[in-house]
């Protein structure tokens, strides 16, 4: 062989002769593949492959079209992705139709915003208008951020709240809950925000910390003789937070079968739960002379004077009154509470209100008039001291209801509102049933939504403001009798189907009620209502407006997956809202995730400047990083993110990357022909591993643990690939010659490999996936990776035998990397293959080493290995030796020279005159490349 004849000895190496693939171009590369996708219409192709098959429906909960997606959005999305793709991988039938939330307040607040100080002159159609056209805005622009996340859906048809079909289906499934007798109208005490002007749902309100006076009033007590035989100064205490709502009490309630006490401070006596005198004495120096006991029922129906007001407060016995704080008196104004109002209710007392919807006062006893309650809380309290009716004034920071919108205190205060009644029919029961048979995925969201629905009250579900869907009713003008004419009710749906839920407030009555239709009391005036329906009823009925009317899905879907507010929010209006039209709930598994919040577990807020968002990763790093972040973390809990986590996921996301990208980079010449049947024990032994991988991932995606996923891709490619199978792999790769059985054995396998991790990333790392795909030669018939199948096991590498052996090789192997990494410390060596290593053992390891013995060299990434029995080992070698280990390692100078090939040192290097530089086994290889012409 001369000398000529051969290239330079890079060239003989089998290395890529064209550019590597996979460059790190990932954001330029993931807008192309967004194109691709668009262009090649995957999503479709993947719907038409396997319609047909066995479905498996997501149905997308509709964010609100008012703004730019946060991580909060992104989160979301990507979860349902990953599944939607995962199955459908799998041959189910997947299709995900995006929905979006367009009426409401969060919309309308920002139209009137901009409006400024012309939105209270702005004409309810205009305003309407401008919250449409602001609801487009950002539905296009919401629409265009999902799709750059890689999110798979069918974004040219979504779902829309106020489109005119979904309002009319609205408006039926209102109609339908009136006919089945859950609606009824009534004043009672609702949620109030004096900011937003409108009532709220329970789903609206957020709690926050709130400082609060905390006041001890009196309240005399008239014809005193029956508790104490004598007329005296005798008088209840009562203990509020709320003095703003003093000016509306009508009673004093007490527990029926608590004891209470009669106490004599300086010839005053006073009334007081008896189990309370302690800690009054403590708290707030209340200390007197007991002189009588008294159960509370024998109270009931006394009258006390109202402390500043001329009217009485009724002395009523309820249930829910404790001893566990306060007095043990709690003062009752049934227009400001759901509890004051049932007793207002048992006793027969006015639902009294004496505050208007912005929060002001309308009554004008001690100058109370248009002053704000909460302002009025320092006034009141004035007045109290002025009529010597203040026991004690302090503070106390609690929990107060907050407006979800605008973040500031609510009140109660009633109302005339529409409501869905819990109890009808069993509401309630059957709702708590149905939780029952749905899968709760954390299994906590299960109890979390049964608390709620077994102490929720009654769904108000009338909103007074302009930008919703109207409640489509007519009120005789007289008797107040609701118009239940069932043709009407078709009219108005078959309208709002053609014009939009507007036409409502274009019309006149004339134009919906025949002129000659008369009230049953005589009357042919009626009035349209003016309240628009909750928004959460708009979205809890979107399994009629959608699930049941789109062909391509059905009712119930497999699956909601929310945030775990929704368990308050569209998964409880959902779950009401099914089971009362329909028997059963809506969804056969409900999957929540945790909110996003920054590194330390805080929440992220614009003031606190720890908001990170979307659009700033992908800037920065890519959409990938985010979908990986959101498979990495558990989004049972809440979800951690900060730059330092970011800076770890592109560290790990790279790894992956350059991974996939070797093995991609090591199949330019592989010819893909069929060579499971001569495949190398190491390489048999990769393939087990392999099945073992796609069985632990597939069942991890079966329980939507994704952050399992993640981490056992993520540890395949670092500790079974790049540490031990690749690591050992390169010089077989590199060194042998192009078309031998041993490259084509290692070329099959990590081409098997290659396929198989890129189907179990795809749903994950969607860009990455798919631009593996379009390099792989194999499958080009097939477009998209997500247009071929999700990976099964091939049973024929299932080796149990095989693994045990290699598990044993593995931990040898360690011990060797150990006492290498000792002799490269004391600069003994440098690179591994200066070494020559032996082994003393016994018994199994002694069998099975020199059963591998000439394997052993490759496995250590050494140039030559003994093993020996242990009786041989001589005490005075410098050894290396684990406690408990079965091993003794010595490392000396590998002998012979270095190939200048494949870099191991061999006695045969200099042993040919053609080529002095090489050893024996790269000489033949070489010989070999010549011969065949493959240089």
């Amino acid at each position: 062989m001369k000398a000529k004849q051969l290239r330079d000895f890079k060239d003989t190496l089998n290395l890529p002769k064209t550019a590597f693939p996979m460059k790190a171009n990932l954001l330029k590369k993931e807008k192309e593949l967004l194109t691709f996708w668009k262009e090649k219409d995957i999503y479709k192709k993947l719907q038409e492959k396997n319609k047909g098959k066995q479905s498996f429906i997501l149905h997308d909960g509709p964010p609100y079209a008012n703004g730019h997606i946060h991580m909060g959005h992104a989160l979301n999305k990507i979860l349902k992705d990953i599944i939607v793709k995962y199955y459908s991988m799998k041959g189910y039938y997947v299709p995900f139709v995006p929905g979006w939330d367009c009426h409401g307040l969060p919309i309308e607040l920002q139209v009137e915003k901009k409006l400024g100080k012309k939105k209270d002159k702005t004409p309810l159609l205009q305003k309407r208008r401008l919250c449409r056209e602001y609801a487009e805005k950002f539905i296009n622009i919401q629409r265009d951020e999902f799709i750059r996340l890689g999110i798979f859906g069918d974004w040219e048809s979504p779902y829309l709240t106020m489109d005119y079909q979904y309002e009319a289906s609205i408006i039926e499934e209102f109609f339908r809950f009136f006919y089945e007798g859950y609606l009824y109208r009534k004043k009672k005490p609702v949620y109030w925000c004096p900011h937003c002007v409108t009532a709220l749902a329970e789903a609206e309100v957020e709690y926050a910390e709130k400082l609060s006076p905390s006041i001890y009033v009196k309240f005399k007590l008239k014809n005193t003789d029956t508790i104490l035989g004598k007329n005296n100064n005798l008088y209840f205490i009562v203990w509020t937070t709320t003095p703003w709502t003093l000016p509306a009490n009508l009673a004093l309630a007490i527990h029926p079968d608590k004891d209470y006490s009669v106490i004599e401070i300086a010839d005053n006596y006073y009334i007081i739960a008896s189990e309370l005198l302690e800690t009054l004495k403590n708290k707030i120096g209340f200390d007197g002379k007991v002189i009588k006991v008294i159960k509370g029922k024998k109270m009931e129906g006394l009258k006390a004077k109202h402390p500043f007001i001329e009217r009485d407060s009724l002395v009523v016995t309820a249930d829910f009154v404790t001893t566990t704080e306060g007095t043990g008196v709690v003062h009752i104004a049934p227009g400001h509470g759901e509890d004051d109002y049932l007793v207002g209710l048992k006793y027969n007392l006015d639902i009294y209100t004496p505050v208007d919807e912005y929060g002001r006062f309308i009554i004008s006893e001690h100058g109370l008039k248009g002053i704000e309650v909460f302002k009025a809380n320092k006034k009141i309290i004035d007045i109290l001291r002025q009529h010597s009716a203040l026991i004690h004034k302090g503070e106390i920071s609690h929990s107060y209801p907050h407006c979800w919108r605008c973040k500031r205190p609510i009140i109660f205060r009633a109302t005339e509102q529409w409501f869905i009644s819990i109890e009808h029919k069993g509401l309630r029961k059957r709702c708590l049933e149905e939780i029952e048979k749905v899968k709760w995925i954390p299994i906590w969201g299960k109890e979390r939504i049964k608390g709620m629905l077994e102490t929720r009250p009654d769904w108000c579900i009338s909103r007074q403001r302009a930008w919703g869907v109207p409640i489509t009713m007519l009120r005789c003008n007289n008797c107040g009798e609701i118009v239940k004419e069932e043709k009407m009710f078709q009219k108005i749906v078959n309208m709002v189907k053609q014009k939009g839920s507007d036409i409502w407030f274009k019309l006149d009555v004339k134009d919906i009620l025949p002129a000659e239709y008369k009230c049953k009391c005589g009357s042919n005036y009626f009035i349209k209502e003016q309240d628009i329906l909750d928004v959460w009823f708009d979205s809890g009925v979107s399994y009629a407006a959608v699930l049941q009317k789109d062909k391509r899905l059905k009712w119930p879907s497999e699956m909601y997956l929310e945030g775990s507010d929704q368990h308050r929010g569209w998964f409880q209006s959902s779950l009401i809202a099914s089971v009362g039209t329909r028997g059963c709930a809506p969804y056969n598994i409900v999957l929540t995730h945790g909110f996003v919040v920054d590194g330390q577990g805080k929440k992220m807020s614009k003031s606190l400047g720890n908001v990170i968002s979307p659009d700033e990763v992908i800037k920065q790093h890519g959409a990938e990083i985010l979908r990986l972040w959101v498979s990495a973390e558990n989004y049972r809990d809440d979800v951690r993110l900060s730059k330092e986590i970011l800076r770890r996921l592109v560290e790990a996301y790279r790894k992956i990357r350059n991974t996939c990208r070797f093995l991609l980079g090591n199949l330019y010449d592989f010819d893909y022909k069929d060579y499971s049947t001569v495949l190398l024990e190491i390489d048999r032994w990769a393939m087990c591993r392999l099945q073992k991988l796609i069985k632990k991932i597939t069942d991890a995606y079966d329980r939507y643990d994704f952050h399992e996923v993640f981490h056992r891709i993520y540890n395949f490619c670092i500790v079974d690939l790049s540490s031990f199978y690749l690591h050992i792999l390169k010089d077989r790769l590199y060194t042998s010659a192009p078309a031998s059985a041993e490259r084509r054995s290692a070329q099959w396998t990590i081409e098997k490999i290659l396929n198989v991790i890129t189907k179990l990333i795809a749903p994950i790392l969607s860009f990455t996936a798919e631009e593996i795909w379009q390099q792989m030669v194999k499958d080009k018939k097939l477009e998209s990776v997500f247009l071929s199948d999700f990976p099964k096991i091939d049973e024929r590498f299932i080796d149990e035998q095989l693994q045990h052996r290699w598990q044993m090789l593995i931990e040898v192997r360690d011990v060797v990397l150990k006492a290498l990494e000792i002799k490269r410390a004391e600069k003994f060596i440098g690179d591994s293959l200066e070494a020559k290593v032996i082994i003393y053992t016994t018994g199994e390891y002694l069998t099975l080493l020199r059963q591998y013995i000439k394997f052993l060299p490759t496995l250590f990434v050494v140039s030559q290995v003994e093993i020996k029995d242990e009786i041989s080992f001589p005490m005075t070698m410098d050894a290396f030796k684990e406690k408990n280990s079965a091993m003794t390692v010595i490392i000396e100078r590998a002998e012979g020279k270095k190939c200048h090939r494949c870099w191991k040192w061999s006695i045969s290097v200099g042993s040919f005159l053609d080529e002095p530089q090489v050893c024996e086994e790269c000489y033949q290889v070489l010989k070999k490349i010549i011969n065949n012409n493959e240089v």
